[in-house]
């Protein structure tokens, strides 16, 4: 099942991508015009990196957000079309699977690499996780924002496990949503420990009307 669904993720980005840049660019998801995107973008200020990579990049707002605060970025995406998308805005971007980047494929390096809701799936994310030393400067961060898991566990048990995706919430033409590897807290900290990764600190931003935690922010560094 895990190759099977690993593969139906990027399926499904590749199907979506039309819908996904229009609901990004004009806003649609309530979640990130109201929360995390500030989120991340504090949580990357906070550390003044000053050379950022972003993986998962999608149409790439983050980089250009980054980019307009003075911070030299570079986007990477496993779709092509998300990644031409991005292009045609401005920045610098590259097309990559996390299997490519973990096997050494960008042969680049950054004091900062920030995940931003792109690490859906399992092998692969665990793949990634492990690489992310060596694609760190000395003492570089490795900042993942995330779904928060107890808000995002919904009905279900809170244990690992593939769930099955949803576009509900968010306006547009979507079909065939994308699978995603569900994490507890303990098992995200668990594998960033096991990739050699201190967590120095963990962030949940609140909705500003329930009061309750939209997301949670990793702040890592390879461990000394």
């Amino acid at each position: 099942m895990q190759p099977v669904n690993e593969a139906r993720i990027i399926d499904s980005w590749q199907r979506n991508v039309a819908p996904w840049v229009a609901a990004v660019r004009q806003q649609r998801i309530e979640s990130r015009a109201l929360v995390t995107n500030q989120a991340i973008v504090d949580a990357v200020a906070s550390r003044c990196p000053r050379s950022v990579l972003d993986i998962g990049c999608g149409e790439g707002w983050l980089v250009r957000e980054l980019m307009t605060r003075g911070f030299q970025v570079t986007g990477v995406d496993a779709v092509p079309l998300l990644i031409e998308q991005a292009r045609a805005e401005g920045g610098d971007f590259q097309v990559a699977s996390y299997e490519a980047i973990a096997g050494g494929a960008l042969k680049l390096v950054a004091d900062m690499l920030v995940c931003n809701f792109s690490l859906l799936g399992e092998h692969s994310v665990d793949q990634l996780i492990r690489a992310v030393p060596s694609l760190l400067h000395a003492g570089g961060t490795l900042v993942v924002q995330t779904l928060h898991p107890l808000m995002a566990c919904g009905g279900q048990s809170y244990r690992d496990g593939w769930r099955e995706g949803s576009w509900d919430g968010i306006e547009g033409s979507f079909s065939d949503p994308a699978p995603w590897y569900f994490r507890t807290l303990e098992s995200w900290i668990r594998l960033f420990r096991s990739s050699g990764l201190q967590l120095c600190e963990l962030r949940e931003p609140l909705h500003p009307v329930s009061g309750k935690p939209v997301s949670a922010i990793f702040i890592a560094q390879p461990a000394r």
